[in-house]
């Protein structure tokens, strides 16, 4: 007996022994980075596919991760990512053997939505390493880049405003600015005694309003009316803030309307007409703006808006459903299809990448804004992120981020500031299943006679934007403005 067990423990320092000598990488910021020693998260990006895997959008594109925790770091010391690290899909020993682009980001958590992408944050140039059977090699990544703040071209059309906020830097405890993009439509100059409506353009998921540096387009009217549009990205360190007060991100709904929206009319030509329009994550935002701040704006239009009723969140009842991952037929659950219908990302994935790449992205963007802030700082999960299994705690923090549930539970008191204000239209085949949610919506707006528009088209997410879409959108919009009685 006794020499039986000696050779069991022999086996498993064996083992032991096996899992530490795999493959490492070993990763350090030079001095020219960086005077200062680093605390916080450093995270690892391997791909097969794409020369810089620091910019994939996770969880849509699937690549090996992995991230370590360090604390007072100096220029040029090495830290290790080993089989320790946490991990996607497999420990570093596992991966699949082959040439993989490499990346290292140093996370400041200083600004900006994307790890790979926020200023501040240090990286190296993509590298090409190559995994073989031999376990005892060591992969040094050198970082000596450091990302830096984008730029913003003004053009004769195009106008950046970064509003001050003394809100949200009071919750971040550093600078912050509101920013956007203003777009000014011809007529704002060659009628320079006119006065315009504003339409607040909020982006989806990742959006950012840098797209329109340099760019020398026109504001187009919202059907036939000229306006200027301010076109809001969203973006923060914990995803897109949705523009609606959160425990995570701070208060970002109070920051625009009591911050930004003042700056622009005290900037600019305004005859204080404010309408919403935006798609997907910024379609979820405008229905937030337009319930919650319903005296403010005029009317909105939500395009393919994110869930708006949380007992279809991705066909997942919020309510009545226990795990995230899979159905009650052991089923994986779909995060993103093809034409509605085929799997094209799995809910398991999504969260098993996010486990790793902590923050910033739409999983955990979701944590950001509808739940409530951990004692660490972190934002409580709706689920676990290896089982799946849902929180009930934090669905109960959930639902007051619930649009359908908040409208049906206040009508009475909304109604004489919303009846009729609002429009929403979806692609029948969304890629996200949001038409699902949305359907929820209109049978709940019918049985209070809200007065609100619906519309359902041909296409998915991302096709569905059509002329006859676009049209019906700002056609609606226009009514709406009409019957304000504002005069330009």
């Amino acid at each position: 007996m006794l020499i039986y067990k000696k050779i069991v423990l022999i086996c498993i320092v064996t083992a032991c022994s096996f899992n530490v000598i795999g493959q490492k990488v070993t990763a350090s910021f030079t001095s020219a980075a960086s005077a200062a020693s680093f605390s916080g998260k450093v995270f690892l990006y391997l791909s097969k596919d794409s020369k810089s895997p620091k910019d994939e959008m996770v969880g849509v594109y699937k690549f090996p991760c992995f991230s370590v925790t360090v604390k007072n770091v100096r220029p040029n010391e090495k830290v290790i990512f080993d089989d320790a690290a946490i991990f996607y899909p497999v420990v570093l020993s596992d991966i699949e053997r082959g040439e993989y682009h490499v990346q290292v980001v140093w996370d400041r958590n200083e600004g900006g939505r994307s790890i790979g992408d926020s200023p501040g944050n240090m990286y190296n140039e993509s590298v090409v390493v190559k995994l073989t059977k031999n376990t005892s090699q060591v992969f040094d990544i050198v970082c000596n880049k450091v990302i830096k703040e984008q730029p913003f071209v003004e053009t004769q059309y195009i106008k950046e405003m970064k509003a001050p906020s003394a809100l949200l830097t009071t919750f971040y405890k550093r600078s912050i600015t509101v920013n956007a993009a203003i777009l000014l439509p011809k007529e704002y100059f060659d009628q320079p005694a006119r006065k315009f409506p504003v339409l607040y353009w909020i982006s989806g998921y990742g959006g950012d309003y840098h797209a329109y540096s340099g760019r020398e387009d026109k504001s187009a009217p919202i059907d036939t009316t000229p306006c200027i549009r301010v076109f809001l990205d969203g973006n923060c360190p914990g995803g897109h803030s949705v523009y609606a007060n959160s425990d995570n991100n701070g208060p970002w709904g109070d920051a625009l309307t009591k911050e930004l929206i003042p700056s622009v009319e005290k900037t600019y030509r305004t005859n204080t007409a404010r309408l919403l329009t935006g798609h997907s994550s910024g379609g979820w935002t405008v229905l937030w703006l337009q319930t919650h701040y319903p005296k403010l704006f005029l009317a909105c239009w939500s395009s393919s808006p994110d869930p708006v009723d949380f007992r279809s969140f991705q066909q997942i009842d919020l309510y009545s459903d226990k795990n995230m991952f899979y159905g009650k037929d052991s089923s994986l659950r779909m995060a993103g299809t093809i034409a509605g219908r085929f799997p094209w990302i799995m809910m398991k994935n999504m969260y098993a990448m996010e486990h790793v790449i902590s923050r910033g992205e739409q999983m955990h963007s979701f944590n950001f804004v509808f739940s409530t802030r951990n004692s660490d700082g972190t934002p409580r999960s709706l689920c676990n992120d290896v089982t799946g299994d849902i929180d009930p705690v934090t669905v109960e923090r959930w639902k007051n981020y619930d649009i359908s549930l908040y409208v049906r539970t206040n009508w009475q008191q909304l109604k004489p500031d919303l009846q009729g204000k609002i429009r929403v239209s979806v692609g029948n085949q969304d890629n996200f299943l949001l038409n699902y949610p949305v359907h929820l919506l209109d049978d709940e707006m019918k049985k209070i006679d809200a007065g609100f528009v619906f519309g359902y088209y041909p296409g998915d997410h991302f096709t569905v934007s059509t002329p006859e879409y676009r049209t019906g959108g700002y056609q609606f919009l226009q009514q709406k403005y009409n019957e304000s009685g504002i005069k330009n």
